[in-house]
């Protein structure tokens, strides 16, 4: 049985293209003309360029890039904000070019932007989750029921009459997750969720992300430029020119580090600790991630 919710198959976008040429329909969708002739689009920047990704149910994915590397355009195509060129994108089966699907996708994949003050439209917390329930049309006493399970879930049941514009930048976006879950996605999308945030905010965040994850099963796709917040996850991806260029679980892609800076990244504190000492002959393991762990291997070493 194929397990992938997720799966991008030979990808192309491209931004800029005139929806009203001859080779698109009236609702900007592209012709069978555009899926067969990739030529048409060299002179455009392919924003993904054939790209290939499978994910799935219940992982924990973390996607990083410098900017402009294709991240928000990959996560904007998972529930059909955007639509490919050329290729496919199908999540839960669904094609995301058919419109039949569009609510469903949506349902199943939620979205979590960068600042969580243009994701809330509610003057009290709990109208504000309460928006996407009622937008489909749930009957009421169901949405209370979603509303408190998925305030109390991210730990803000406490606040439901809470105004958002009193509430932290961490709470404010524990209160748009909140709003995606009283949809009862299967799939979470962080399109640099928290890129905004202190620090503190960023680890509950972190926090309430991976207990969603391990607790309820549900799909994270966490697009981040915090390399500690990526080593959490199952899988790592990194891209660049809209392409996966490294995958893997994050100790096997995290032991590149010269490939990782070659895109213009970084690597974990404590691997770039590790790194230098190898830099400097010492005999020390490679794949560390965290400062726990480093503190461990240079104390054993310095005890042998």
């Amino acid at each position: 049985m194929n397990d992938n919710v997720i799966v991008f198959d030979d990808v192309d976008f491209v931004y800029g293209i005139d929806n009203d040429s001859e080779l698109t329909d009236k609702q900007g969708k592209n012709t069978e003309y555009e899926a067969n002739n990739r030529s048409y689009f060299e002179n455009y920047h392919k924003a993904l360029s054939g790209l290939n990704v499978n994910i799935k149910k219940g992982e924990f994915v973390a996607v990083l890039g410098r900017n402009g590397c294709g991240k928000s355009t990959f996560a904007r195509h998972i529930n059909a904000i955007l639509v490919p060129v050329n290729g496919s994108v199908k999540v839960n089966e669904m094609d995301t070019k058919e419109e039949k699907y569009l609510w469903d996708i949506r349902q199943f994949a939620g979205m979590i932007f960068q600042n969580p003050d243009n994701q809330i439209v509610g003057t009290v917390v709990e109208e504000d989750v309460a928006f996407g329930p009622e937008n489909i049309g749930i009957d009421p006493k169901e949405i209370r029921t979603r509303v408190d399970n998925a305030l109390k879930v991210v730990g803000m049941y406490e606040y439901k009459e809470f105004a958002p514009h009193l509430l932290s930048g961490g709470q404010k976006q524990r209160i748009a997750i909140a709003g995606i879950l009283a949809m009862k996605p299967q799939c979470i999308i962080l399109d640099e969720a928290t890129a905004m945030l202190d620090p503190a905010g960023r680890k509950e965040i972190m926090k309430v992300v991976h207990d969603l994850n391990k607790e309820y099963g549900i799909t994270v796709i966490h697009i981040t430029h915090h390399m500690d917040e990526a080593v959490i996850a199952d899988r790592v991806i990194v891209m660049d020119k809209g392409k996966v260029v490294l995958e893997g679980k994050p100790k096997d892609v995290f032991s590149n580090v010269e490939k990782i800076k070659s895109y213009g990244l970084d690597v974990p504190q404590a691997t770039e600790l590790i790194y230098e000492l190898k830099k400097d002959g010492v005999n020390i393991k490679e794949d560390v991630l965290d400062i726990d762990e480093a503190v461990e291997v240079i104390s054993s070493i310095l005890k042998s």
